[in-house]
């Protein structure tokens, strides 16, 4: 949606200009100013907040003093910006012309007191714009102007615009091939015999558009020597650098509009062979609609307090995000990660305390508990378990081997045979309850992998037959075996908890107070683990012997014991203490951990949300919860008397009236701005990363950063492309990339060719 200049007789949209908009500043005071300034009437009357929200000024109605960038891709206005350039009078020229911008005419009185607050303003401030002209003088480059300013000022040369032409042209077929997914680089060279593949994909599209008779690269090609390529591999990554951020600040300026946002890091991924974090942002938008979005990777640090530095300082000087709105921050880890990432949440909260460290809403509270257990044998279980998942689901005959295998074993119960296929077909590594599906599964999948292994017919190739048999000695381990077991019965107290808190919002309510029951259970197990790990245990080995597998201690655990005559140690009691023990400890302390005290206190603040008051008989106390976030209110005076109407309004609703069930809804109400605290509450309540996104088609940026690491080779994956690809919906100012190149890379006297690289002569 396009931004229009509220300035009278200016004409000016974002649509048709490359000129930056500015908001109306929230300061009441200054807000003022900007109102008196613009001659406008009809907004004398509406609040600083209506201002900021509905109303913009273009660049063109400040001193060029008064813009700066912070970046080169953000245009922003100094702390005291007032506007002072307006036209007031080309109205006149045709007086019976509509005006929608009403210019409201000053009595004598009225230009006598502006023109005496001018001559005030002037003399306060000439002292200032000394020491700003004299700084200025010693770093020109401290201040800029617009970018049409610039061209009023110094007009471009024929040679200058036909660089910038030829710029905007390579930087077209970088976001096509972003966008598309096409590596910039095609084949290796020491892969294939040379002449037979054009081993540069950027370079082909180039040849191409040359081809089809763009003249301004064929002009460029023409006057540029034989042997040296268009665009060298310095400037593709300069201008890739580019359209990252370009495309990036796109969002993060939505992100900055809505004020307050989470941080969410998916699993580790491997770029080109290297390991980086993705990283998502959740929000609310000026629709109303809860988004997560992807933002970049950011490189992994094995060391977990120089991770945290780097984190922080990504995120807040580079990208520009101010931590001081982070409401919540959740990290999606593989197991081994988990702890490092932890380091990283708590330094965080040290530093922004209202950056809640919460679970994430797309990962199963088990399979978060289960990855987070710093015991290695759980590690390389679930690696096992994503491993033969992955087996299984590489193709449709193999699925239907495995479909066959559990007919035959569940015909005596063909129900609970057909939920095990159809669980099989889904991701069930993913679930709530993935445990007890794969102590079910287990005889199955060890019977198809032992199978496929031996199979007498060959109809599998050597690198499915080798797989098989590899996996099918990973889950006849007895340590395995035991693992999964231990698990299954652990996690089975936080089985429910975990279901609810990716429910309803009334089930994510509720679960919030039966906290205290599931650490309650734990810590009875905890106190007599000998007695529940002896079950535990004998499961196990029923379900080994079962499957025929012979029950001994890991290798490494029996040869360090050679030489210890004296060692009475037993198997049982091994477990116990290397797993049983260290597993139950660990998930207590991480369900305090996660369900902090200011945690289960945003989500009591959810019975704001009416359905939920309706359960409770319009019998809550939200104000005491809302404490922690009474800075975030816009009147926290009012709260009482505000959250006693929300109350009255639904308590008293019409029969025909059904209560809003989530805080989707609640914010999509029409008068929901005339309640502005409880606005203020549902919009950080909803950015927990706890809470699930309502409109799934508001979760594109994990769904499409999935796809792209399913489609993409690992050694042809770029964080650059990536961001393109995946945002691939994104408005992008071809012209910004262009100029921001410009000023970044070259002179004025400066061809692109004078960075590219030369071909040697064979």
């Amino acid at each position: 949606m396009p931004n229009f200049c509220a300035a009278p007789n200016c004409t000016r949209k974002s649509t048709q200009s490359d000129l930056a908009f500015f908001r109306f500043p929230r300061d009441p005071a200054r807000c003022q100013k900007w109102v008196e300034n613009c001659r406008r009437a009809d907004l004398e009357d509406k609040t600083p907040d209506q201002l900021n929200k509905h109303y913009r000024l273009c660049a063109k109605h400040f001193e060029t003093s008064m813009i700066c960038r912070t970046s080169p891709y953000r245009t922003v206005l100094r702390d005291n910006a007032i506007p002072t350039i307006f036209d007031l009078t080309s109205h006149l020229n045709n007086p019976h012309s509509r005006h929608r911008k009403r210019i409201k005419e000053l009595s004598e009185d009225e230009i006598r007191t502006l023109k005496q607050k001018k001559i005030d303003e002037t003399s306060e401030q000439e002292p200032k714009h000394k020491e700003i002209n004299n700084s200025n003088s010693q770093n020109p480059s401290a201040e800029e102007g617009g970018e049409e300013q610039d061209e009023d000022i110094l007009p471009l040369t024929l040679e200058e615009k036909e660089n910038k032409e030829y710029l905007k042209s390579l930087f077209e077929i970088l976001i096509l091939m972003g966008k598309q997914n096409i590596p910039l680089d095609g084949h290796e060279n020491d892969e294939i015999p040379e002449g037979l593949f054009t081993p540069d994909n950027f370079q082909a599209l180039l040849e191409c558009r040359i081809n089809s008779g763009e003249e301004v690269l064929r002009k460029r090609f023409e006057t540029t020597a034989v042997n040296t390529l268009f665009c060298s591999k310095t400037q593709q990554k300069q201008m890739l650098e580019i359209c990252e951020s370009c495309i990036r600040e796109e969002t993060l300026r939505e992100v900055r509009d809505s004020h307050f946002f989470s941080i969410i890091t998916d699993d580790v991924v491997d770029i080109a062979g290297e390991e980086h974090l993705p990283v998502l942002v959740r929000f609310v938008d000026e629709s109303h609609n809860l988004r997560e979005e992807f933002v970049g990777f950011l490189p992994y640090e094995a060391d977990a307090e120089i991770l945290a530095v780097k984190f922080h300082t990504t995120i807040t000087e580079k990208w520009g995000l101010n931590m001081e709105y982070c409401r919540g921050q959740a990290y999606i880890v593989s197991s081994g990660f988990s702890s490092k990432m932890k380091v990283v949440a708590s330094r965080l909260l040290e530093k922004y305390p209202q950056a809640v460290y919460t679970l994430c809403s797309s990962c199963a509270l088990n399979m978060w508990l289960a990855k987070s257990v710093p015991v290695v044998g759980v590690s390389v279980a679930l690696g096992t378990i994503e491993e033969v998942c992955s087996f299984f689901h590489r193709s449709p005959q193999l699925l239907l081997e495995l479909d066959n295998v559990i007919s035959v074993l569940f015909q005596n119960n063909e129900e609970k045979g057909k939920e095990l296929k159809e669980m099989c077909h889904s991701q069930w590594t993913g679930r709530h309850d993935a445990f007890e599906i794969l102590v079910d599964l287990l005889q199955a999948l060890v019977l198809c992998l032992d199978g496929i292994n031996s199979d007498t017919n060959i109809r599998w190739n050597n690198y499915i037959a080798g797989r098989a048999f590899v996996l099918c000695s990973a889950v006849t381990d007895f340590d395995f075996i035991v693992t999964i077991v231990v698990l299954k019965n652990v996690l089975s107290f936080t089985r429910a908890f975990g279901k609810n808190l990716q429910g309803q919002t009334s089930d994510v309510f509720f679960a919030a107070s039966s906290l205290t029951a599931v650490l309650h259970s734990l810590n009875e197990v905890m106190e007599n683990i000998e007695v529940y790990h002896e079950f535990w245990f004998e499961e196990a080995t029923n379900l080994a012997t079962k499957l025929d597998i012979q029950m001994k201690l890991p290798g490494k655990f029996r040869r360090a014991q050679q030489g210890n005559l004296e060692s009475q140690l037993t198997s049982e009691s091994y477990y116990k203490e290397t797993l049983s023990v260290p597993t139950v400890e660990h998930i207590i302390q991480e369900l305090k951990d996660i369900f902090s005290e200011q945690h289960l206190k945003a989500l009591k603040c959810l019975s704001l949300v009416p359905s939920v008051m309706g359960q409770l008989k319009f019998n809550t106390s939200e104000e005491h919860h809302a404490d922690m976030y009474r800075s975030d209110l816009p009147n926290p005076d009012t709260l009482s008397a505000e959250l006693h109407c929300w109350r009255i309004k639904w308590k008293h609703r019409g029969k025909d009236i059904e209560l809003p069930s989530t805080i989707y809804e609640a914010l999509h109400l029409p008068d929901i701005k005339f309640f502005p605290n409880v606005y203020a509450l549902l919009k950080v309540l909803c950015i927990l990363p706890v809470m699930k996104v309502e409109n799934e088609r508001y979760e594109n940026g994990r769904k499409r950063l999935k796809a792209y690491l399913r489609n993409t080779l690992t050694d042809q994956r770029s964080s650059n492309l990536a961001l393109l690809n995946i945002n691939f919906d994104i408005k992008h100012d071809l012209d910004l990339m262009v100029d921001t190149y410009i000023k970044l890379y070259t002179t004025k006297s400066e061809l692109p060719t004078d960075n590219s690289e030369t071909i040697e002569n064979t």
